[in-house]
């Protein structure tokens, strides 16, 4: 009986049932869910999922999903992790106007064709097809240009596959990508540094000196500026005075007097 059940409980994983997401959430109205996270299942048919019209945020890593019809009427959705799927085919994902991030590392995408689908996404500016740290890619991503055509067909997005290619952040992450890059191709000779004579140094000698402009107001400032902080811990010096001489004098009127008998 309980082996039984067992398999009813894996079939139900198998395919997104209103039970699962009822259980899952804790919402009764499969539209009140905002947010889902439906990791590790073996699901691989999205069944009812596209009641959830109201879903912004929807985690479906290490599942086995191929087709994501269900998906095309999630309308505000804007955060999708579907890496670890089986997924060759994204067309579903174009009528996901509100998309902003899409992870589609560890899949079966085998060209940039099937990317086309979600240049009309205007708000996706984060995608990801491979993910070096869990060893995730698609075969798309074996291609030399790949990097290049990706970029050129979504001119607006930051982030791909982790790296941020525009906004803060992304030229000082291209900096230390040509340094590795430099190191790679031949920096270093059997652990040690090669010593380039021809090298000059980044800036001039004296570069990080702090220099005092000759600029006759600025000086004439300083000196104004020095006075008043002088001024001002002279006055500091008499308050702590003052107030030291209130607080004595305050003590010695409150000690009880003492008469000798």
């Amino acid at each position: 009986m309980d082996c039984k059940r067992e398999k009813e409980q894996d079939a139900e994983c198998e395919k997104v049932t209103a039970l699962l997401l009822k259980s899952r959430t804790g919402e009764f109205d499969l539209e009140s869910i905002l947010f889902l996270k439906l990791r590790v299942l073996g699901i691989h048919d999205l069944g009812c999922i596209g009641e959830c019209v109201n879903l912004e945020r929807l985690d479906l890593f290490g599942n086995n999903v191929t087709n994501l019809g269900p998906l095309s009427s999630l309308r505000l959705l804007s955060v999708l992790n579907l890496s670890s799927n089986r997924i060759s085919n994204i067309e579903p994902l174009r009528s996901c106007e509100n998309l902003q991030i899409l992870n589609l590392a560890g899949n079966v995408i085998s060209s940039t064709e099937s990317l086309h689908c979600l240049v009309s996404l205007k708000k996706l500016e984060n995608i990801r097809l491979r993910d070096n740290t869990y060893n995730y890619s698609n075969p798309v991503c074996r291609s030399a240009s790949y990097r290049a055509v990706v970029l050129e067909m979504f001119p607006n997005i930051k982030v791909l596959d982790g790296e941020r290619v525009v906004g803060r952040g992304s030229e000082l992450y291209q900096l230390c990508k040509d340094i590795d890059d430099t190191i790679k191709a031949g920096s270093y000779k059997n652990g040690q540094l090669i010593e380039h004579p021809d090298c000059k140094p980044w800036v001039e000698d004296g570069y990080w000196e702090i220099k005092r402009s000759n600029n006759a107001i600025i000086e004439e400032a300083y000196k104004q500026f020095n006075d008043v902080l002088h001024e001002c811990r002279l006055l500091n010096n008499r308050a702590t005075h003052v107030i030291s001489q209130t607080e004595r004098s305050m003590s010695l009127k409150k000690q009880p007097k003492q008469y000798a008998i």
